[in-house]
């Protein structure tokens, strides 16, 4: 019984609804007696609506001028949900202003990785050097091999290790010739097992028949100017004095790093350290 005394109980929705009706005609009733002795031609209808729009005017006014003290029921649900609010996200930026470094230094990593300047490798300073020189002439003694004059060349014929990625670069790029003066036939045949051994003739730019014997400083001087070479390397200054008019660029090489005797005549210690390997 209580259940079902309790469901038929009107909802306070309803309750309020029947208020307003209920306060609604009372003040009609009272309006249109007020106005029917005082304003005879008004009807109903308009003592009615007039009731209305006073009413409506009334709790209007009640809503907004609602008392300082009166505690407002929602207000401090909507100030925890704005606190939670403002705090989850001061903790937010809090945590991104932290993270923040750390992204940083992530994107300098990245932005340093593919901006960094860039080594260039062997074979690419060996062209720049060269100028796309697509033809070179070299002397053996003091620059190829270890042995400096053709006496030594009589007992053993020794090529530098150091040296050995140049000329493998320089054969990619362009047509090398070696050259030296020998005082036998077992000297020749010492220089060309020596480079043999050494794996010279292994990358199939250099070939035996490019590497040219004389007698002579004069005979090297010839073989030079028959090729007619981009670059002559050699460490006979008075060779490069000479073939300065008619070759475009040499390379001095020479332990003492003479003056340069001609604006097309480069020196350095080594073939290695002009070409930034030593």
């Amino acid at each position: 019984m209580a259940e079902s005394s309790s469901s038929s109980s009107p909802s306070p929705t309803e309750e309020i609804v029947r208020l307003i009706k209920r306060l609604s005609a009372y003040v009609t009733f009272k309006m249109s007696s007020l106005f029917s002795t005082s304003i005879p031609n008004l009807d109903s209808r308009s003592i009615g609506a007039i009731a209305g729009l006073a009413i409506a005017v009334i709790f209007t006014w009640r809503a907004i001028r609602r008392p300082p003290g009166e505690p407002r029921r929602r207000q401090p649900k909507r100030r925890t949900m704005q606190s939670a609010e403002s705090s989850s996200s001061s903790a937010a930026a809090a945590q991104s202003d932290v993270s923040l470094p750390h992204e940083d230094n992530g994107v300098q990593d990245v932005v340093d990785h593919f901006f960094q300047p860039v080594k260039p490798t062997l074979g690419q300073i060996v062209r720049q050097k060269l100028s796309e020189g697509r033809k070179v002439t070299c002397r053996l003694l003091g620059v190829i091999l270890e042995e400096s004059s053709p006496e030594e060349l009589q007992k053993q014929a020794t090529v530098r290790s150091s040296v050995l990625e140049v000329l493998l670069e320089i054969t990619k790029y362009s047509d090398l010739y070696l050259m030296e003066r020998v005082l036998d036939d077992e000297s020749e045949a010492r220089v060309l097992q020596a480079l043999e051994t050494a794996g010279v003739f292994n990358s199939g730019g250099l070939v035996k028949d490019k590497v040219l014997f004389c007698s002579t400083e004069i005979g090297r001087t010839s073989f030079v100017r028959q090729i007619e070479p981009d670059w002559h390397i050699d460490t006979n200054p008075e060779i490069s004095t000479q073939l300065a008019r008619f070759i475009k660029y040499q390379l001095h090489v020479s332990a003492l790093k003479p003056e340069r005797t001609a604006p097309n005549v480069f020196t350095s210690q080594s073939i290695e350290q002009f070409f930034g390997c030593a």
